[in-house]
């Protein structure tokens, strides 16, 4: 057990919506920046905590994709929370389980004392890369931000039981955005293939690699932390498409303990697992005490999966 607890959180999701038949899909509006969403979420994670951004150790960026290519997210919102405190600042990403993974890395430093105090933030716009030309995609994503404020604890009986992060590079091509970076960088954009600076994602060829993947990594998760099953009180899956459902009952996981909102909700990319953690804690579906599994699939292909007992 590593030692820590979350002692706030907060989401930010934007008003507007789009429908797509029953499907309903939250884009941000056009005059408000990544930047606003994901400092909007701290503020009300930092509220909710009790916290003020002076007391901060280390801010945690957990977006897919961020602001600028430099400085990081993290030191950006940190910019707007605060021009003083102590706080370090940097991204980690795994993509759509960027919060899974930030989540891991913030356990360690706190539960090897550290640092006493670290929020870690996540979100995306993901509409502001959307190829409209792929309709799978183009319909599938929503723009949210999530944060929490995790605490270094002296209850044995509170932090991460464990986890565990794979990745397939066989799958690496399945979903990615090319563009943008040192592989094409912004000075070739006139020469490049404009597809490249937008999102693209081969849905049918990244889900046939899950369901041959997670089955086993999933039964060596439970084998090595010895977290079983039924000592889960609640699944908080990333909210990856329609085909959630039929990925969970494949491995086990009960309908009744698993959160699958992907028709209100859509996905959410790195915001979706908190962001659905968030709700089920506001809801009082899980409360001190109980475990909770994080846990998803990113463009690698990566999977995640992280025990916390709140």
């Amino acid at each position: 057990m590593r030692n820590c607890e979350i002692a706030g959180w907060g989401t930010s999701l934007p008003e507007r919506t789009v429908r797509f038949g029953t499907e309903t899909r939250h884009r941000i509006a056009d005059d408000v920046s990544h930047l606003d969403m994901l400092v909007d979420a701290a503020e009300r994670a930092l509220t909710h905590a009790g916290v003020v951004p002076e007391e901060l150790d280390l801010v945690l960026g957990a977006s897919a994709a961020g602001i600028q290519p430099i400085p990081c997210t993290a030191a950006l919102v940190l910019e707007r929370l605060t021009l003083r405190g102590h706080a370090a600042a940097f991204d980690v990403n795994s993509t759509c389980t960027s919060f899974i993974t930030a989540l891991d890395v913030a356990s360690r430093y706190l539960d090897a004392g550290d640092h006493d105090t670290i929020l870690v933030v996540s979100g995306d716009v993901g509409s502001r890369f959307l190829n409209p030309a792929q309709r799978e995609s183009f319909e599938l994503f929503s723009d949210a931000g999530a944060a929490v404020v995790l605490r270094r604890t002296t209850d044995p009986e509170r932090g991460v039981i464990a986890s565990a992060q794979r990745t397939w590079p066989a799958y690496a091509h399945d979903t990615e955005i090319r563009g943008g970076l040192s592989g094409s960088p912004a000075q070739a954009y006139a020469e490049a293939d404009p597809a490249d600076y937008l999102f693209d994602m081969d849905g049918r060829r990244a889900l046939l690699g899950m369901m041959r993947v997670l089955p086993e990594f999933f039964d060596a998760f439970h084998e090595s932390s010895g977290v079983s099953p039924d000592d889960v009180a609640l699944w908080v899956p990333h909210q990856a498409s329609a085909a959630l459902g039929p990925m969970l009952d494949r491995l086990g996981v009960p309908a009744d303990r698993r959160i699958d909102e992907v028709r209100d909700f859509g996905n959410m990319v790195s915001a979706s697992v908190p962001f659905m953690l968030a709700r089920a804690l506001d809801a009082g579906r899980v409360g001190r005490g109980d475990t909770v599994v994080l846990c998803g699939t990113a463009a690698g292909l990566t999977a995640n999966v992280l025990a916390l007992r709140l």
